[in-house]
């Protein structure tokens, strides 16, 4: 979801199909159930996390830090 003034507006998504191993399903299914957050938004997050992680790989990345403020 995106913040819109005070309201969240749910965003788009594009729909993709995954492969993943059945240990990892189990784990998201217990970790969903668990929490009740959809695996989906699970999957959402971990890609997030790796294209944060290798975010200097992508194509016309600056990186415009100039330290703190």
């Amino acid at each position: 979801m995106a913040t819109y003034g005070h309201s969240l507006v749910p965003r788009r998504k594009v729909s993709t199909t995954v492969y993943i191993t059945p240990e990892q399903d189990a784990v998201l299914k217990a970790l969903a159930q668990r929490t009740k957050v959809p695996v989906a938004e699970y999957i959402r997050q971990g890609i997030d996390l790796v294209v944060e992680k290798y975010r200097d790989q992508l194509p016309g990345q600056v990186d415009l830090t100039l330290g703190s403020r």
